[in-house]
């Protein structure tokens, strides 16, 4: 009976990371919100922009931030351009008489560039964007309303993604969207367990240096504020928009992600304990999300074993489901069965993603570093 009893523990433990930990989060968040007190509030405010090569994209980007219906006089406008080799430092020299800094550094990666631009940052509240997403004029006064609760410590804003015009790109769309609703019920409850890297706010107060190998400052320097007593919430009415990515692109991507997670909870070990009010949500999301793609393989495995009659019916639903998965390339976006078989071939790239996040320990970290590729025209 030793592997029905897995296949069965297994299979709860898929059921619940998937679907049963989602019902349970929404019950939580409806039944026991605990809202956040705002009130329109006009801090000083560090606009922070960290970019590689972003001539593509840092025009229309300082544009949307000047665009902010913000007192101008309460914003100071920071571009660190790390490394640049393209026209980035030219095209925000252009914005200087607007008032915008340049800060050129060596190539560092992204943490490197934070550190550099964090200690010049005069304003109480940091905002912290990245080169691609164009934000919406509003928005910076509705993340800054959030601060009137002093326990929040960070509150970030809603990364709106555009459609897309294939099947991948909808699907990832859809992936970020359920992360969007994941987050926002989290933040109901009490916090996140991070906050959206291309556009969120915190204290400047809280901010603490990065240690120039991690992945995920988004969570780093949140997670910091987070045990310092801060909640980490969401503003559901500050967009940023951002452009479809394609499945290549976000499995690279998930890998760092997901490798960063490794690293966060290196860094905060304190995460795994009764310290963290939010244990439960960190075991179930997180950590729940880590042990996915093995609790797959185990479920194949030990339905090699199963007793007659469910081996085989086991045996050939796995072998279905990962089959469209495989075949999904060869078929035409105009079949309907494409409307299967891709969001099983994203699913199955975002496990294997998971798989390739225990690299971050074999190899340097900043190697899982790559562009994210979006469906936009080069300049």
């Amino acid at each position: 009976m030793l592997w029905p009893a897995i296949f069965i523990g297994t299979a709860a433990f898929l059921l619940y990371v998937v679907l049963g930990y989602p019902i349970v989060l929404a019950g939580l968040a409806r039944y026991f919100p605990r809202p956040v007190h705002k009130a329109p509030s006009h801090m000083s405010v560090s606009v922070i922009i960290a970019v590689h090569n972003g001539e593509r994209f840092i025009s229309d980007k300082l544009r949307s931030v000047l665009a902010l219906r913000y007192p101008r006089e309460l914003m100071q406008i920071l571009v660190v351009s790390d490394g640049s080799t393209d026209s980035t430092d030219d095209l925000v020299s252009e914005f200087a008489s607007a008032g915008v800094e340049l800060i050129r550094i060596p190539k560092g990666g992204k943490c490197s560039a934070l550190n550099e631009a964090i200690p010049r940052a005069r304003g109480e509240i940091l905002l912290l964007t990245d080169v691609r997403q164009l934000v919406e004029p509003e928005s910076l006064e509705r993340l800054i309303s959030c601060f009137a609760d002093p326990s929040v410590g960070v509150v970030s804003g809603e990364v709106v993604i555009r459609p897309g015009h294939t099947h991948q790109e909808a699907d990832i769309r859809l992936y970020w969207r359920f992360e969007t609703w994941i987050r926002g019920q989290l933040s109901r409850i009490d916090s996140m367990l991070g906050a959206t890297g291309p556009f969120y706010a915190m204290r400047r107060s809280l901010a603490v240096p990065i240690p120039s190998e991690i992945l995920l400052d988004d969570i780093y320097l949140p997670i910091a504020a987070f045990f310092a007593g801060y909640r980490l919430v969401v503003e559901p009415g500050a967009h940023a928009h951002d452009y479809p990515t394609r499945r290549d692109s976000e499995f690279r991507r998930k890998v760092r992600t997901l490798a960063g997670n490794y690293q966060i909870l290196l860094y905060y070990p304190q995460l795994l304990g009764f310290g963290n009010r939010m244990w439960f949500h960190y075991l179930s999301y997180k950590i729940g999300r880590l042990l996915l793609p093995y609790g797959l393989l185990l479920i194949a495995v030990s339905g090699l074993f199963l007793p007659n009659p469910f081996r085989w019916p086991v045996i050939i639903s796995q072998g279905i489901f990962y089959g469209l998965a495989a075949v999904d390339p060869l078929i035409s976006d105009t079949w309907p069965l494409k409307r299967l078989s891709s969001p099983i071939r994203t699913f199955v790239a975002m496990m294997i993603a998971a798989l390739a996040a225990v690299s971050v320990f074999f190899v340097p970290p900043r190697s899982l570093w790559k562009e994210t590729k979006v469906a936009v025209p080069k300049i």
